[in-house]
């Protein structure tokens, strides 16, 4: 037995072909009683059978195995179910024959709700709250509805049985074959599975609603929601249709199912969830109201699709060999969903938008307590912490890097090489560098090691010297301090002009480069601007030597430069500073250049930025506060006032974002004239539901400048905000109201939203919108944290969701006793499933304590805050 305690891996004597699996889901008692029959190749001399197991019970007198050929029944001497390792061993009295043979065991379970394994989420129907049975089985979950051999690598087919309440509706992943009603009850069995790993098995039994269409070469696509809200489901259903025509031409292979269900799910912690044809969503990723809904949730529910039926493909048809490869599936499945939502909607300058994947990426990556894209995993417990930023954001943006490196068609015809070599079968990342490398000639694996073995990346900084551009390569680290690290980075830069272009890859520390060559006109050296990482494609940050600083500062002014290539040099300024290579004055002064600024993208970054310093600045110098509040206002007025608070007739999507959170911004940072007429346009809102004076692209910015009014003894808005909450059954209503609330800037308040997220009336997947407090109420929440630490632990400890608490209560600290504080109270309460995150988000406390410690001490500073504050432009 200890043999098989404690290992990352199951043993691999036995191999699962296939298995046969019948359920019997009871929705009142919440319980569920289970049958499994699995064919077996016994490929190694063993006395025992080990496969995963978790929160089952089995019924010993019903496991058995039977040899093929001598039917021979053998049932075990011995069954353990070792729940720290989720492993079920069963011991034969007797070596088990070489070859084919069938196990059998039936077991029961509790349809949980911790949204993992089998679980139940509720929804009312005619008034009355009923329960749905669903699945959710990535990463490592198939364990808690059937023992099975839980792993990427062991694929098998699936021949699936349920019996449901007559009166539902029942899912899985393949269409139903046979159905039969006795009664009350009915029994559905479905057609056999290709091939597949088990995270991608589902179920789904509840009453939905559905819109139907088809692609053009048959496949039958529909969309699943709650009772009455099929039209809601008409955008994602359009969107998909076409999307799985755009993959099956890229990857040069056509969709491999008969049929794709996408169902929405009240209660659902992640976003979404691939399961092989039967794809499972927030409400908010799928469902979109043309009355009720932002143009952000459109895009949301455009870019979450075209993610999951990415993995349709890649993740599904070819799967990771084991966790550490996860990047795999989900960095290529985001690049990916960029490319086909480009496709189909030309006019949202997505490309743009993905460097706010490139920036996440990079901001958790410029930690010490980050990991390497690929990473060990050597617990089930490990593998929900690495569904970062760093598999997600990072995996995407060094692909986009590559791509951009080799060129995008030979990078085509490589990926379909790699589908059409991998299909029904594990890959590791080499092995995608391999078929990248064929197609292309050039070195991928030397060149992608240097990304995804070691973490983080480097800063290029550069300067001019006698004509020459000398660069120097050194990992960036957000704390200031120097890492070892080095890459081979692809430099592409600009000269002057986009027309003036040289790419080479910085294989060294170091390297010069003669500007006289490629300059046309060598009159210009001395002043021409010189922009480095070109579009930002490179997952690296630039440091300019000051006199380049100055040029590019011109070159934004004057409108020479790109959206991408505008809103790159702000972010790496913006790095630079926080790591205290730049002085504040700087960075202000760079973004004064920003005051034209048009691009959604690029503004947005603008105003997260400036959220960031003005909370620094509090922390450092409070007496400069309502200076440099003064200032960001004046940076945003302009866009402001060019879009005002009405839709225009044909805008733009962009603009339509763009005026929401512009006139956050303003609220936030106390602009009267926009808190007073937020306030009106409310009222109205209050009044009439419909009304024109409030589209739901400028609720939240509403909403946030409610909040910023309401206090202990002014609490109206608070109620109003707490009845529209109650009353919407749309759950984007509710997380845009549950976003808002916590932006008070008085404590009191902030406690009274902290403890309504704890509340029945909050569905647990949608607490963690309600975290992100206002700086006043830092305190409050944390003390809060501590005293419910024990229910928060317990309710959504089980999933990742709980990380969520951590960094966003932790991280906005600034000093170095909080951080003392925050370990010492963790020290006896952290686990396996939260240790990253902690890490990772004291390190946050700690950078910005060196921050405001630095800009306490920056000369000249409070001149320079008012005069941009006072400078009339």
């Amino acid at each position: 037995m200890e043999q098989f305690k404690g290992q990352p891996r199951l043993p691999k004597f036995a191999v699962p072909k296939s298995y046969g699996i019948r359920l019997k889901p009871d929705l009142t008692a919440c319980k569920f009683a289970g049958f499994v029959s699995i064919d077996l190749d016994v490929v190694d001399h063993t006395k025992y059978i080990v496969l995963n197991a978790a929160e089952l019970s089995v019924d010993s007198g019903s496991v058995s195995f039977t040899t093929r050929g001598i039917s021979k029944v053998l049932e075990p001497s011995r069954i353990d179910l070792v729940e720290e390792d989720e492993i079920l061993v069963l011991e034969f009295a007797e070596t088990l024959p070489i070859g084919i043979g069938l196990l059998k065991i039936g077991f029961e379970g509790t349809l949980n709700d911790k949204m993992k394994g089998f679980y139940r989420s509720t929804f009312e129907h005619n008034g009355e709250k009923k329960n749905m049975a669903v699945t959710q089985f990535e990463p490592a979950d198939a364990r808690r509805c059937f023992p099975c051999w839980d792993e990427p690598a062991c694929k098998a087919t699936f021949k699936i049985t349920l019996d449901v309440p007559s009166e539902l509706v029942a899912l899985s992943n393949m269409p139903i074959i046979e159905e039969k009603v006795d009664g009350h009850l009915k029994t559905v069995a479905y057609q056999e599975s290709p091939v597949m790993s088990t995270y991608l098995v589902a179920v789904v039994v509840g009453l939905f609603d559905y819109v139907e269409d088809h692609t053009s070469d048959g496949v039958k696509v529909r969309v699943y929601c709650q009772v009455g809200k099929a039209n809601q489901g008409k955008f994602a259903l359009n969107v998909a249709v076409k999307t799985l025509e755009l993959y099956k031409g890229y990857f040069a292979m056509p969709y491999s199912l008969p049929k794709l269900d996408m169902v929405a799910i009240p209660d659902f912690a992640a976003g979404a969830m691939e399961n092989y044809g039967l794809v499972t969503y927030r409400e908010t990723a799928l469902l979109y109201d043309d009355q009720h809904s932002a143009a952000a949730n459109k895009q949301r529910v455009a870019t979450v699709v075209a993610h999951e039926l990415a993995h349709q493909w890649f993740g599904n048809l070819v799967t990771m060999e084991w966790w550490t490869h996860l990047w795999l599936n989900e960095g290529f499945a985001t690049w990916v969903s960029y490319l086909a939502t480009d496709s189909l909607f030309p006019e949202w300058n997505i490309w743009t938008q993905f460097l706010d994947e490139s920036t996440a990426g990079l901001r958790l990556d410029g930690l010490a307590e980050s990991h390497p894209i690929e990473v060990e995993i050597n617990h089930a417990g490990e593998i929900d912490e690495i569904f970062d930023a760093i598999s997600y954001r990072k995996g995407a943006s060094v692909i986009r890097m590559l791509q951009n490196y080799l060129g995008a068609e030979g990078f085509q015809r490589s990926l379909a090489a790699y589908i059409k070599r991998y299909a029904c079968s594990n890959a590791k990342t080499e092995d995608l560098w391999a078929a990248l490398e064929e197609g292309s000639g050039e070195p991928v694996n030397k060149l992608m090691n240097s990304w995804t073995k070691q973490k983080g990346y480097p800063a290029v900084s550069v300067k001019v010297k006698d004509q020459k551009l000398v660069f120097d390569q050194s990992q960036f680290l957000s704390s200031g301090s120097q890492g070892d690290g080095q890459w081979i980075v692809p430099i592409t830069l600009c000269c002057g002009s986009y027309d003036v272009r040289k790419n080479f890859l910085l294989q060294s520390k170091s390297e010069t480069l003669d500007i006289k060559e490629f300059l046309k006109d060598k009159t210009d050296a001395a002043s021409a601007w010189i922009k480095l990482n070109v579009d930002q494609a490179g997952f690296y940050r630039v440091k300019y030597d000051e006199d380049l600083a100055a040029r590019l500062r011109y070159a934004i002014e004057n409108k020479f430069l790109s959206a991408t290539d505008r809103f790159g040099i702000l972010d790496d300024s913006f790095a630079l500073c926080m790591a205290r290579q730049q002085s504040l004055t700087s960075l202000l002064t760079l973004m004064g250049a920003y005051r034209e600024e048009l691009d959604y993208t690029v503004l947005n970054n603008l105003i997260s930025i400036s959220c960031k310093i003005a909370r620094i600045v509090a922390d450092a110098v409070p007496e400069l506060l309502d200076y440099m509040k003064q200032f960001f206002i004046g940076l945003f007025q302009n866009s402001a006032e060019r879009l005002g608070w009405e839709p225009k007739p044909g805008e733009s999507h962009l603009d339509a974002m763009l005026r929401g959170d512009l006139l956050t911004a303003l609220a936030i940072f106390g602009h009267d004239l926009t808190l007073s007429e937020a306030s009106r346009r409310f009222q109205s809102f209050l009044e009439d539901r419909n009304t024109p004076l409030l589209p739901p692209d400028i609720r939240k910015a509403a909403y946030e400048a409610v909040m910023q009014r309401v206090s202990t003894s002014e609490r109206s808005g608070y109620e109003s905000l707490l009845r529209v909450y109650r009353e919407t059954d749309l759950s984007q209503e509710k997380t845009r109201i549950l976003s808002s609330l916590a932006s008070s800037p008085d404590p009191n308040i902030t406690l009274e939203v902290l403890n309504f997220l704890l509340s029945s009336e909050v569905r647990s997947q949608d607490a963690v919108y309600g975290l992100g407090v206002s700086r006043e109420g830092r305190e409050t929440a944390w003390k809060w944290l501590k005293d419910n630490w024990e229910h928060i632990s317990k309710t959504w400890g089980a999933g990742f969701l709980i990380t969520r608490f951590v960094s966003a209560i932790i991280s906005p600290f600034a000093s170095f006793e909080k951080a003392k504080e925050v370990e010492e109270f963790f020290a006896s309460r952290s686990k396996p499933s939260i240790a990253r995150t902690l890490k990772q988000s004291i390190e946050r406390i700690h950078i910005n304590a060196n921050w405001v410690e630095s800009v306490k001490n920056e000369k000249h500073l409070a001149d320079a805050v008012k005069e941009l504050a006072y400078r009339k432009y």
